[in-house]
């Protein structure tokens, strides 16, 4: 019994937890799905049909938060010549 509660315990998907946005905590940031999220004051309205409260901004303008991609290591010469004359071609008129 306690190993099939086990498996059941551990195959369930994990839940993150994501910090309380309130006043004590206005200006914190946080890094949510590769965004620089930033806990403010936003005020409600009518259209949004929200009250005046704390709430995360992620925004499309907020900065990401990801790791840099790795480059590749740069070779001290490449493998091939800097510079490859043109060949003896020459085009006579008419």
């Amino acid at each position: 019994m306690r190993a099939l509660l086990f498996l059941i315990l551990t195959s369930l998907p994990a839940v993150a937890q994501v910090p309380l946005c309130n006043a004590p905590r206005e200006g914190m940031t946080a890094c949510f799905d590769g965004r620089l999220c930033r806990c403010r004051y936003e005020t409600g309205g009518i259209l949004t049909g929200r009250p005046d409260g704390h709430r995360w901004d992620c925004g499309a303008l907020r900065p990401d938060c990801r790791p840099a991609p790795a480059t590749l290591p740069q070779l001290d010469a490449p493998p091939w010549p800097q510079y490859i004359p043109p060949p003896n071609l020459f085009i006579k008129p008419r």
